[in-house]
């Protein structure tokens, strides 16, 4: 959504679902996943919004929707492709909001070719390198900038690297020059829009997703009727779409479907990214991903960036609020660095690690491997069954020196050394593991102080309620204390490379017998102090002279006024219905993102019923914008403002430009730079296929990232060895990979084995009996899971032939009260080439009736299977 809208945030809030009027859900199972804000839907449902779901499943979800559409694993993007075919064609855009709010009337590089012209390639592909060199993607008349700075280091292929995230960081195109607000240039982004999803039909949907032409009809007629000046639609979504090697352009599609139909920044639309639980949208905020800086600063790269000039001239634009980027990351080194950091050395630029390449989780595995690896920290994290291709994830822990796991409880990833599969099958042997353990128990939620940013971007407190039991600390007090022991040991050192270790600033208070630091003093690093030592309340007081600190520029404002707003729990009957006292949202509190949309290019709200934010000329001294959200806009700047020739940052932006971090201002229905698997999304489909895609030459995303590995071998698309697809999911009563549910009684009897859902045809088809047992097969490995059978998962018409579906959940493995397999191992290590996520949601297998083989023949049946796909030789001259 980044590279659409300017962030890569959820662009509303779940309790804004009850002003919808129409709700699709694709990508997600809500009600079982996220079921305390599908109580937002139901409501819209009783309010008489139109609910659809959208999923290989019927689930919950489903029961509880309108109409449910079983589609096939895969294949999103045809369906929400002709939702833009339709509203393309039919003329259903909402043109005035297209025209003033996005880029579609931009005129397009005469260099540029499309899908259409290049059997499923975009200009600029270089087959060598599985990469595209984005230039001819550029608007007309505006230089287009290369790869900035073209590396040499292995697999580093553009910007910031090979899993950069752009989202938050677009391209500097600054305004385009030449635009055609008609719409009619054949090389305007509208235009262009119209010829890539010509092919993309009714006839296309039912013919690769399943879906039947009526049933399309319906969900494409609600949407379209549910969108306009009066009546909006949400999308929400969730890892059912990120995890793909398209996963990127799943979002980007709905993305440009919601702008087209004028749904972005208004109360009722927008786009609902669903995160996977408590923090997931925290973790990147505050990243724990290799290649950022908190609030989505770029990672600087070795010998590219020198200074931090040379850094700052790629990290953004110089337009839009991108363009404070010097006061953001100057603001950062002085949190880290303090008194140390000053403008004769670069604010101690130099101190911050260099980025040389891809060191995703998935490449580091295969270093691990390859013994480039010596030591590894496991925190929260139990990749032996979380993480596609799980094999490869323990020989990884088993090839290193050292590895300190910690968790709640003895995870697999802690005990793989002992109880893993490839003890039981000979491929790892115990006495020849060299990697010693250190599992350090660590403190539930409910043990420490902190927040949680959700799926809102919100930032909510949890306060301590017990003291974590024993040996148990919080991970605050594992590295605060970490920290606090190294640098003491570095102390007396002259050696320059310990400097940024003893000049940190490492001095945050600590309380009780353990010396707890305190999470409220980090927090308030993190929202930033100004030179009196205050707390600041907006990132906009940010200064690039070194006179602000702040740990994260997208959070100052969560404690502003010396008050921690984030543990604010105002009722709601004590507020308005946005709420605003319930925590506090990045960034500033705003609650709906780009909420300058949802008034009309004069300031005026589009329609009484969806008003929201708007410009009041008796406000203030010579008007103000006003509403139900704090305005995601400049407060003071009016409507009619045009920007000086030349300005920069937020003052280049027009009085009409809601999309504020992007350095046009406008939403990008086409992406010139920032993506690098293309400026469109193109139906690729999965790694592993049932089916040859019919539309391009091309069968999988080009940029896609493969690792070919004697221990990761993909299979054949549309082979007789492996005929099924096969999609994993959660369940309710589970936690992800487990640690913490299989250990806990009730959860554990509630849900206590694995099981495969299978139709009856399907069972029909394989001898499988209800409650008995099925053997899922791949070139990786084999498990076995209960049998239930079931109509939920229907079997589905692809391509003139039955496609039959296998869902699996994966929450089990070999420790804890209730264990079974590992179903991660069965799936390929194979990635989305934009963010690293890996295809867990789409791949093929075979099932047979029984359980599977124990020892040396479970490794036998699965050689046999790839002997008869062909696979057998393939990527053994690789470890």
């Amino acid at each position: 959504m980044g590279t659409s809208y300017g962030r890569g945030g959820a662009t509303t809030f779940q309790q804004d679902l009850v002003n919808s009027d129409c709700i699709v859900i694709q990508g997600s199972n809500m009600a079982e996943c996220h079921p305390v804000g599908f109580q937002w839907v139901v409501e819209a449902r009783q309010r008489g919004a139109k609910v659809f779901h959208i999923d290989p499943r019927f689930t919950r979800t489903s029961a509880l929707a309108d109409r449910h559409l079983p589609i096939r694993a895969g294949s999103d993007v045809v369906f929400l492709g002709a939702l833009i075919n339709h509203v393309l064609a039919g003329g259903h855009d909402f043109r005035e909001y297209v025209v003033a709010y996005t880029n579609a009337a931009t005129i397009l590089s005469d260099d540029f070719r499309d899908t259409e012209d290049l059997d499923g390639l975009f200009s600029g592909y270089d087959p060598e390198s599985r990469s595209y060199d984005p230039a001819s993607w550029a608007y007309r008349g505006v230089a287009a900038e290369p790869a900035a700075g073209a590396r040499e280091e292995e697999d580093v292929r553009h910007e910031h690297g090979p899993e950069a995230q752009y989202e938050a960081t677009p391209a500097q195109t600054g305004p385009a020059p030449e635009r055609d607000e008609t719409l009619q240039h054949p090389r305007c982004v509208y235009q262009v829009l119209k010829r890539h999803f010509a092919r993309y039909t009714p006839e296309l949907v039912e013919e690769l997703c399943g879906i039947p032409p009526e049933a399309f009809a319906e969900v494409a007629d609600a949407v379209v009727r549910c969108s306009g000046r009066d009546r909006t639609t949400a999308w929400v979504y969730s890892v059912g779409w990120t995890q793909h090697t398209v996963g990127v352009q799943y979002i980007r599609t709905a993305a440009i479907l919601q702008l087209l139909l004028g749904n972005i920044g208004r109360p009722g639309g927008g786009i609902l990214a669903l995160r996977g639980h408590a923090s997931i949208q925290g973790s990147t905020d505050i990243p724990t991903l290799y290649n950022l800086l908190p609030g989505y600063l770029p990672m600087p790269f070795a010998h590219e960036h020198e200074d931090l000039d040379s850094y700052l001239a790629g990290a953004a634009g110089d337009t839009g609020f991108w363009g404070r980027k010097r006061s953001y990351m100057v603001s950062l080194l002085k949190a880290w660095w303090g008194d140390a950091a000053t403008a004769d050395n670069d604010f101690r630029f130099g101190h911050l690690p260099r980025l040389t390449g891809d060191h995703g989780t998935y490449r580091t595995v295969m270093d691990q491997i390859d013994g480039k690896v010596k030591g590894y920290f496991l925190t929260g994290e139990n990749p032996a069954v979380g993480s596609a291709g799980g094999k490869m994830q323990r020989l990884g822990l088993a090839a290193l020196d050292w590895l300190v796991v910690r968790d709640l409880t003895l995870i697999e990833s802690a005990t793989f050394w002992k109880e893993g599969p490839e003890i039981e099958t000979g491929e790892l042997s115990t006495p020849e593991i060299g990697t010693e353990v250190f599992f350090l128990p660590a403190a539930a939620h409910t043990e420490k102080d902190g927040t949680f940013t959700n799926t809102q971007r919100l930032l909510q407190w949890h306060h301590k309620a017990v003291e974590p039991p024993g040996d148990a600390r919080s991970d605050l007090w594992f590295f605060y204390h970490l920290g606090r022991r190294i640098r003491a040991r570095l102390a007396g050192s002259d050696d320059p490379r310990d400097l940024p270790l003893q000049e940190l600033t490492w001095d945050y208070p600590t309380e009780g017998e353990h010396e707890e630091p305190s999470a409220t003093a980090v927090l308030r690093e993190i929202n930033g102090v100004g030179p009196d030592g205050a707390a600041l309340s907006s990132f906009t007081e940010l200064e690039d002279d070194g006179s602000t600190a702040a740990g994260c520029w997208i959070y100052t404002g969560a404690f502003a006024g010396e008050v921690n707003q984030t543990a604010r729990r105002r009722p709601g009957t004590e507020q308005s219905w946005v709420a605003p006292e319930w925590g506090w949202a990045w960034p500033a509190n705003r609650r709906i993102l780009y909420n300058r949309a949802s008034a009309d290019p004069d300031g005026r709200p589009w329609s009484e019923r969806k008003r929201y934010v708007w410009w009041d000329p008796d406000r203030g001294d010579q008007g103000e914008w006003t509403g139900h959200d704090v305005p995601d806009f400049e407060r003071a700047k009016p409507p009619g403002h045009r920007p000086e020739p030349g300005a920069t940052a937020e003052h280049a932006l027009a009085g009409d430009d809601p999309f504020i971090m992007q350095t046009d201002g406008k939403g990008w229905l086409y992406v010139p730079k920032g993506l690098v698997d293309g400026p469109l999304p193109a139906h690729y489909e999965p790694q592993e296929s049932p089916v040859v895609n019919p539309l391009y030459g091309q069968q999988s995303n080009p940029a896609r990232r493969v690792f070919r590995r004697r221990r990761n071998r993909y299979h054949p698309v549309g082979g007789e060895v492996y005929p099924y697809a096969v999609t994993t999911y959660r369940l309710t009563e589970h936690h992800t990979a487990g640690g913490m549910s299989r250990t806990l009684a009730y959860l554990s009897e509630l849900q206590p084995e694995l099981f495969c859902e299978v139709s009856p045809e399907l069972a029909a088809e394989r001898g499988l009996v209800n409650g008995g047992w099925a053997t899922i097969i791949t070139a990786r490995t084999a498990i076995e899971a209960r049998v239930l059978v079931t109509r939920r998962i229907a079997p589905l018409r692809i391509r003139g032939r039955t496609v039959h579906q296998v869902g699996l959940p994966y929450h089990w493995g070999h420790a804890g009260s209730v264990t079974g397999d590992a179903v991660n191992d069965l799936l390929p290590i194979v990635l989305d080439p934009n963010v690293g996520i890996q295809e867990s949601k789409a791949a093929t297998c075979d099932v047979r009736a029984g359980r599977r083989p124990r020892g040396p023949a479970l490794t036998a049946l699965v050689r046999g299977h790839r002997r008869a796909a062909g696979l057998e030789n393939e990527g053994d001259d690789e470890p």
